[in-house]
């Protein structure tokens, strides 16, 4: 019996037209034969939760750098937080879950040390400019595997490099990470926010409140049962006009009074620059970067990549083990 088999004709029969079905994959740079068991977009989802830079999201910044509690989320929390809300609208659309979760968990895996702190200030010395959406395609198809890659099919890293803001996925599925990350993010880095106790839900935009919901699942709640009810049997994902301008008020709000706000602030600046010290030392010591990554330099990467590729890939906890080996000789 081929499991495989079962599970495409399964996607034949009972998927939405507007789906992106298995069989149909446009496929992977590097030809693979087909298995019995597992669907390509099924071995995608679990090379990708396979990987080191998986396992590392654990030990990355969400919104708080190193948090004084236990419950805080991390870029691995994130990260499933996007899953579960991307598969329950995958679901719930007829479209393809297993496609939808593997881009949801490879999304944020090129991502830095100290979450967007960490990318800001990579972006500003990197010469080739740092996104973290394309360094996690730059994982799959480089990084990992010691160079050999993931080998990921077209649809799934179409997911990744375009989950980040006005990029346009070519699958729904691809769309509904999109969505789900923002959903993910306001939500939750809200929870934490209010955790920290920099703010309280009498600061939030009062309508968001009002019409999305008091709490943190009320909000995510209504914001899915809206996707589903305005995309049912479309060829996209729409979120209501009006609930999606009281969204993104939210997420403003959030930039605003969070993100960019005067506490976290604070703390950004005892890490800011961190990543940039690193960068300008191992562009003095290039030698000082694993073999591992040296190597992608000998085939042709130019010296930037390469120290991005180093950097990018460090936990919190190791950029500043590294920081604090290089403060005295640099």
């Amino acid at each position: 019996m081929n499991i495989r088999e079962n599970t495409e004709k399964f996607e034949n029969e009972k998927f939405s037209p507007f789906a992106t079905r298995s069989a149909d994959s446009k496929g992977r740079k590097i030809f693979e034969e087909p298995e019995d068991i597992r669907t390509c977009f099924q071995r995608d989802r679990d090379r990708i939760t396979h990987s080191k830079a998986f396992r590392r999201l654990m030990h990355k910044t969400q919104a708080f750098i190193f948090p004084d509690g236990d419950h805080y989320r991390t870029r691995l929390t994130h990260t499933l937080e996007v899953s579960q809300i991307a598969r329950t609208l995958a679901v719930a659309l007829n479209l393809n879950e297993d496609l939808t979760e593997a881009i949801a968990l490879g999304h944020d895996l090129g991502h830095t040390p100290f979450g967007h702190l960490g990318e800001r200030d990579l972006n500003e010395v990197s010469e080739n400019g740092f996104y973290h959406n394309e360094q996690s395609v730059r994982v799959v198809e480089i990084v990992e595997k010691e160079g050999k890659g993931l080998n990921l099919t077209y649809e799934v890293i179409d997911g990744i490099l375009n989950h980040r803001g006005d990029g346009t996925p070519h699958t729904l599925e691809g769309k509904l990470v999109q969505i789900s990350d923002k959903i993910a993010y306001v939500n939750h880095d809200i929870d934490d926010a209010l955790r920290a106790g920099i703010m309280s839900v009498s600061d939030m935009p009062r309508e968001s409140v009002y019409i999305l919901g008091e709490s943190s699942k009320k909000r995510i709640n209504f914001l899915i049962r809206n996707i589903i009810e305005n995309s049912k049997d479309k060829n996209d994902i729409i979120m209501e006009e009006s609930v999606k301008n009281i969204f993104y008020k939210l997420r403003g709000f959030m930039f605003k009074f969070v993100y960019l706000g005067e506490e976290l602030e604070k703390e950004n600046k005892m890490f800011s620059g961190v990543l940039k010290k690193l960068y300008h030392y191992y562009n003095e010591n290039f030698d000082g970067i694993p073999a591992e990554f040296i190597k992608h330099y000998a085939e042709g990467d130019d010296r930037d990549r390469v120290i991005c590729d180093y950097i990018a890939g460090m936990t919190d906890r190791f950029a500043m083990k590294q920081y604090k080996n290089i403060k005295a000789v640099f």
